[in-house]
């Protein structure tokens, strides 16, 4: 009887759930995450233009300004392939959202401190490609476009690849621009230069096989860089 009794009275070891303070934090969650989703879409209006509501170039050049970079910098760049923007020059409201919202930047300032982050993100080596496709083709302005001019392929090679392979690229580009046979780059042509810097050893190329699905321009590269040897 007293054992009974004793199992009876003896207190819950389980603390019993407290569903108002479950409540308060969803609460105070949800307003926090709602009122950084409302500043971001206020600095998005801050430099888009109405109507349609989308940041255009000069608010770009704005941006690029109160972030303290050139509208040339890579890291504009980067900030468009963060948001998958896919006309260049123009944001909209759901690109900048995807991006901003990733980076936790509701405030310019926030932005600009995240844009080191944001580099050595593009920089990690499951991204590098991405990134260098998606450059390619943040250039193509015009529908159905295929081919870059290699005057712009030119300075997207020097903004996108410099900085990682150097001697690589100034002499792609110095060939780029005293070659006659090749006024436009193709997609296949220019995923072609990224492989050719990340596979290949420069200046001996002891190990490239013109045998190997290699873009035709990248072969003739090549022979010119031979040729030229003293």
């Amino acid at each position: 009887m007293s054992g009974s009794s004793s199992k009876k009275d003896a207190p819950n070891s389980k603390r019993p759930f407290n569903s108002g303070a479950m409540d308060r934090f969803l609460a105070a969650a949800h307003k926090k995450l709602s009122s950084e989703a409302e500043r971001i879409d206020q600095l998005f209006y801050s430099y888009a233009i109405t109507p349609p509501w989308v940041i255009q170039p000069q608010g770009i050049d704005t941006l690029c300004s109160d972030l303290g970079i050139h509208h040339t910098d890579v890291r504009i760049l980067m900030l468009a392939w963060k948001m998958q923007a896919e006309k260049q020059g123009y944001f909209t409201l759901d690109e900048w959202r995807r991006a901003l919202t990733a980076l936790r930047a509701d405030t310019i300032i926030k932005l600009k401190a995240a844009l080191p982050e944001l580099e050595r993100e593009v920089r990690r080596s499951s991204n590098r490609a991405n990134f260098y496709s998606y450059a390619f083709k943040y250039n193509l302005t015009e529908e159905k476009q295929k081919f870059i001019d290699t005057e712009t392929v030119c300075a997207l090679l020097n903004l996108v690849l410099r900085s990682e392979f150097l001697p690589q690229v100034d002499a792609l580009i110095h060939y780029l621009k005293i070659q006659t046979d090749y006024r436009v780059i193709n997609m296949d042509q220019w995923m072609g230069f990224y492989r050719f810097c990340n596979e290949i050893n420069f200046p001996e190329l002891d190990n490239y096989d013109s045998d190997q699905a290699w873009p035709l321009i990248v072969d003739d590269f090549v022979d010119w860089i031979r040729s030229h040897r003293g």
